[in-house]
Parts: C-alpha cells; sequence; structure tokens
C-alpha cells in the first residue's frame, strides 16, 4: 500500500490532474462524502447535523501555501463570517475552528510569521467573543518549529488554543512532552503528508507505536488529548489509558473526520464519549481529497468512477 500512497501524494502537487478534477462540481459523490461543501451556509448546515447526533465539530477552511497577502486577508474575513454564523444559529459551543497558519500567510516572504500571527490572534479573538476556541493545524515537516512557535506565542493571550502533532513524525514524542501540561488541548493524530524518511516513519506499524507513546505522554502529563484516530485498535488502547489514568469523560475526546466512520462515531458519542468531527469545506478541496485518499487507497476506485461518469 505504500507505493500507492505516494503516488496518491505525489498526485495532491499535480496542478493538470487538480484543473480536470476541480472542473467537477463539488457535489460530485465521492467528494461530498469528505467535503461538506464551498460555502459557509453548507459547513454549518454539516455542523448542525451532527449536533443532532450529539457529535462536536472543528471546521477548516480548505486551503493552505498561501503566497499572496490578499488570499490571507480573506481566509481570515472567511472566518469571521463563519464564527458569526456558528453564533447566530447557537452552535459556538458545538464548533470550534481549525486554522492552517500557511494558509493565513505564514509563507509569505518578509515576516510572514508576523502575519500568520497577527491573522491567527484575530482569529482567536473572534472565537472566544463567539464562545468557542480555534485549533492549530500542524502541516508538513517544514512548519513544525513556526507553528509550535506562533502557538506559544497565541497562548500567551488565548491559552484555550488548540495544538496539533503528528504521530509518524520523529520528534512529536519530544514535542508531546513539551506540550502535556495540565488543559493542554493537544490533538494527536497519524499524519498525512508526503515526509522523508529521515524526519517521518514509514512503516506503518512504527507510526501507530509512536501515535501510543505520545499518548501515554499527554495522558500522563495532564493535557486534553484529542484523539484522532479511525483506527479501532488505538480507540480501545486510548480507553484502556484514559481507564488507567481515571480520567472523566470531559477531559479528553475523539476525533475523526467528516464522512469517515460515522457509525463509530455515533456508537462513541452513545456510549458517553465526546466526540468531535473535522469538518473541511471550501472551493480548495483537492489536496485535501487526495491525501484523504492516500490514507484510505480503497477509496481511489470509487474516486476514479466519479470522475469517469463525469466525461
Amino acid at each position: 500500500m505504500r507505493p500507492l500512497r505516494d503516488s496518491l501524494l505525489l498526485l495532491a502537487r499535480s496542478e493538470r490532474l487538480k484543473r480536470m478534477v476541480t472542473s467537477l462540481p463539488v457535489s460530485a459523490g465521492v467528494v461530498r462524502g469528505y467535503v461538506a461543501g464551498e460555502t459557509v451556509e453548507e459547513a454549518v448546515e454539516a455542523v448542525a447535523g451532527l449536533a443532532e447526533h450529539g457529535i462536536d465539530a472543528t471546521v477548516d477552511r480548505l486551503g493552505e501555501d498561501t503566497v499572496e497577502p490578499e488570499h490571507a486577508r480573506a481566509t481570515v474575513e472567511a472566518y469571521l463570517a463563519l464564527l458569526a454564523r456558528l453564533a447566530e444559529r447557537g452552535l459556538a459551543e458545538q464548533a470550534e475552528v481549525s486554522v492552517k497558519l500557511t494558509a493565513l500567510g505564514l509563507s509569505l516572504p518578509g515576516g510572514g510569521h508576523r502575519v500568520a500571527l497577527e491573522n491567527a490572534r484575530t482569529i482567536c479573538r473572534a472565537a472566544r467573543n463567539a464562545g468557542t476556541t480555534v485549533t492549530v493545524d500542524m502541516e508538513d515537516h517544514t512548519t513544525t518549529d513556526a507553528t509550535l512557535a506562533i502557538l506559544r506565542e497565541l497562548r500567551q493571550d488565548f491559552p484555550e488554543t488548540g495544538a496539533v502533532v503528528q504521530s509518524y513524525l520523529r520528534r512529536t514524542e519530544a514535542d508531546c512532552r513539551r506540550l502535556a501540561r495540565e488543559g493542554s488541548r493537544v490533538r494527536l493524530c497519524k499524519g498525512a503528508y508526503d515526509e522523508p524518511s529521515d524526519v517521518a516513519f514509514t512503516d506503518p506499524a512504527e507510526v501507530d507505536r509512536s501515535y501510543v507513546r505520545c499518548l501515554r505522554v499527554l495522558f500522563e502529563g495532564g493535557a486534553y488529548p484529542m484523539i484522532a484516530t479511525h483506527d479501532p485498535r488505538l480507540v480501545r488502547i486510548a480507553e484502556a489509558l484514559a481507564q488507567r489514568h481515571a480520567r472523566r469523560p470531559e477531559t479528553y475526546e475523539y476525533q475523526m473526520l467528516y464522512g469517515v466512520r460515522p457509525v463509530e462515531q455515533r456508537r462513541l458519542a452513545e456510549a458517553g464519549h465526546r466526540v468531535r468531527v473535522y469538518v473541511p469545506y471550501g472551493e480548495e478541496w483537492y489536496g485535501y481529497l487526495v491525501r484523504r485518499l492516500a490514507e484510505r487507497p480503497r477509496n481511489l476506485t470509487l474516486f476514479v468512477t466519479s470522475l469517469i461518469s463525469k466525461k
């Protein structure tokens, strides 16, 4: 499966295929299965649907690697509109937002760090005013240090801001030790970028072992773990660790992707666990979709069939 995964991740950077795929409407079946829609209203409706089943959400406006200041500003405005709409619908307690710093200007030449920080602060302030929180997404390994540095600065004024770490990076266990303090919100996921073997584990079993080590560190350190996995075995291990550390249900949560294992999402919620679903929306869905296919290559057949049927 590794060669197929690598090939799919290369396709995520293919401008030619991107142009072909993105000419399809976002309502195409396989895309709609992973992406809530292109508009704020569609994202809010997805959040409302989850809330009916007792499931929370974290909403991500898709897009990254911004190289134009106006694009970064547009991203901020989109998040402000999203937060305002969530508050108007009475959904702020059920939904936070996830932001990628490269979408906020991190990669801009000559001051990208400052621009991304100020843009993130604006979103954090709006989220607090709306009655919810922000989680700063992790991207590829070249941005990890900058992302964690901005997170530290944000937490000076907004300590509720969530962090994200990826268990396939060799450094992550050490990062977890630095992040694992009382109340620190930390999303632990496996990771979905194409990373070199000198910085990331490439064997799935190694990634899983790293995940368990990192999760143990978060529980032991008093953090608020946001356990982002669809792996039934890792869910069982997380449940065992929570019991071992006498964790109450409100001191951790499970997170899953929109459209992935919805039955399991409801099962966990009905069992009394807090469950949060990552809800992506927006026009820049191509790279996100291909990374999801790379995580679950058996979905590729469905995707290709959808493409052919649209020709």
